[in-house]
C-alpha cells in the first residue's frame, strides 16, 4: 500500500467523479483508475461503485475512508516535523482569515516571506463558519478571526490584540467628527450592513438586541471590500470592526458607544494538534505588526 494510493481514493471519495478527482491530483483518469484497483487487489475488497451515471462509496470504502485521511495527515505532520528539526522552515503555510482580518495582514506577509521566501503561503478569505470547517478539516493550519460569541468544538482561540465595533462613514458624512456614536444615532442614518453570518454583523446583532426594522438599512452585502468601497463613495454608513478600515484613506471608524462593545482578534487552532515551525513564526510576525501593536497599545 501507498500513500499516494490512498491519496487518490479519498480524492475520489471527497468528489465522487473520477474525472473531477484527477484535474484535483494532476493525473489522467486511467493512472488513478489503474491506482485504485491495485489498492482493492491489496485488500481484497471493491471500496468504489461505478457506473456511467456515478460513483459511490461501498461499505468498505466508508470503513477505509476515515483511516486513509488519518494516515495522510500522521505522514504530512511526519514530514513538517522532521523538516522543523531540520530548520529548513521549507514546505506550505495555509492560513484562513476573515475580511475584517485582512487589512492587518500585509505586513506580516512581507515580513515573513523576506525571512522564509521558501515557505508558500495559501491564503484563503472566507466567513468564519466556513473557515472553522476548513480546520476541523485541516485543510488550513490556523485561523485569523475574531472571537465567536460561542466557544468552537475542538478549537482553541488565542487572543491577539482587542478592537471595537464601529460605525465606518467617509470623510464627508455628518458624523464623520464625531468621537463616538450611540445606537440611537446610528438608527438615523442610512445603512449599508455586512450580511448576516459575517462576524461584524454577528457582534452588531448582539449589541442591537431589538427588531431590525428599527434600522435603516438598504444594503446587505458579503463582501467587505465592496462594502467600503460603497461607503466611500455615498453617503451610507455601515458597521464593521475597527481595523477594517486600517490603511484605508478617506474613512472614519467611529466607535459605537454601547456595553461589551470589544471584539478579540483571535488566532484559532485545533486542540491538542502539532504547530508547524512556519505557523509559529507567521504568528510571532503577526503579532509584532504595526498594525497589531497599536490595537494592543489602545488597551493597555
Amino acid at each position: 500500500m501507498e500513500l499516494r494510493q490512498l491519496r487518490y481514493f479519498v480524492k475520489i471519495a471527497e468528489t465522487l467523479n473520477f474525472s473531477e478527482a484527477a484535474k484535483c491530483l494532476f493525473v489522467t483518469q486511467s493512472t488513478l483508475s489503474q491506482q485504485l484497483k491495485q489498492l482493492e487487489q491489496e485488500f481484497d475488497a471493491q471500496l468504489l461503485q461505478r457506473d456511467s451515471h456515478c460513483v459511490r462509496l461501498t461499505e468498505a470504502g466508508m470503513e477505509l475512508l476515515p483511516y486513509a485521511r488519518k494516515t495522510l495527515r500522521d505522514a504530512e505532520t511526519c514530514l513538517d516535523k522532521v523538516n522543523d528539526l531540520k530548520e529548513m522552515l521549507t514546505g506550505t503555510l495555509n492560513i484562513g482569515v476573515t475580511y475584517s482580518f485582512s487589512p492587518i495582514l500585509t505586513e506580516a506577509i512581507f515580513d515573513f516571506k523576506k525571512l522564509y521566501p521558501h515557505v508558500k503561503l495559501n491564503i484563503f478569505y472566507k466567513p468564519m463558519e466556513d473557515l472553522m470547517e476548513m480546520l476541523r478539516a485541516r485543510d488550513v493550519d490556523f485561523v485569523l478571526a475574531f472571537k465567536p460569541l460561542k466557544a468552537v468544538e475542538g478549537v482553541e482561540s488565542h487572543i491577539l490584540f482587542q478592537s471595537w465595533l464601529a460605525l465606518v462613514v467617509n470623510e464627508s458624512h455628518p458624523l464623520a467628527s464625531e468621537r463616538k456614536v450611540t445606537l440611537e444615532e446610528l438608527s438615523r442614518y442610512d445603512l449599508a450592513l455586512p450580511a448576516r453570518g459575517l462576524q461584524a454583523r454577528n457582534a452588531f446583532e448582539k449589541l442591537w438586541q431589538k427588531d431590525f426594522s428599527q434600522l435603516r438599512v438598504h444594503i446587505e452585502l458579503n463582501d467587505v471590500n465592496i462594502l467600503l468601497k460603497l461607503v466611500r463613495l455615498s453617503h451610507f454608513a455601515t458597521v464593521l470592526s475597527e481595523t477594517s478600515v486600517h490603511n484605508e484613506t478617506g474613512m472614519r471608524a467611529i466607535p459605537i458607544d454601547a456595553e461589551q462593545n470589544i471584539m478579540e482578534g483571535c488566532v484559532h487552532t485545533l486542540k491538542d494538534s502539532y504547530r508547524k515551525r512556519s505557523m509559529q513564526e507567521f504568528i510571532r510576525i503577526l503579532s509584532d505588526t504595526m498594525a497589531v501593536r497599536e490595537r494592543i497599545g489602545a488597551w493597555i
